[in-house]
């Protein structure tokens, strides 16, 4: 299967009625950072959506853009050894979302990923912005509408 992009993920939008919107940039945005800068707003703004695999099984994350994951309270919340939540390789992330790594945005991969969205997310307001597909292109959508889409399991995952 070819790889998924931008107009993959504007197609998904549409077909399920989400209310999300890619914004197409002319700057790269693989990172927070570049993301914040290129739209102008703070980086608190922007979600990051981090695949691992447990039990050797996807597991995707969605968090707030500037939080360090902590992967023992992800096994805890799972219910699996630390050693058994390893970070999705780049090939990996490619693999079972469709996307590639730095794309990645939180919902409308290839095949249903069980996801978990962290507690500090919920605590962003107005627009929140994450990966749109491509590495140029950004989704902009609200907590809420995220919450709709991706369902309502979160945790606190987050290095304090």
């Amino acid at each position: 299967m070819d790889n998924l992009n931008a107009t993959d993920l504007q197609k998904s939008i549409d077909e399920q009625g989400i209310a999300a919107q890619i914004l197409h940039l002319d700057v790269d945005t693989p990172t927070v950072a570049d993301a914040a800068v290129a739209l102008g707003v703070a980086p608190e703004q922007i979600i990051k959506s981090v695949l691992f695999l447990a039990d050797g099984e996807p597991v995707m994350v969605i968090a707030s853009g500037l939080a360090r994951l902590d992967r023992k309270a992800l096994a805890d919340f799972l219910g699996v050894s630390r050693r058994r939540v390893k970070i999705a390789s780049a090939e990996q992330v490619l693999a079972h979302t469709g996307y590639v790594a730095g794309s990645v945005p939180p919902f409308g991969y290839k095949q249903p990923i069980e996801t978990v969205v962290e507690t500090a997310v919920l605590q962003l307001t107005g627009q929140i912005y994450g990966g749109g597909g491509e590495v140029h292109a950004l989704m902009q959508l609200t907590v809420a509408e995220l919450q709709k889409v991706v369902g309502e399991r979160t945790a606190v995952l987050q290095i304090s």
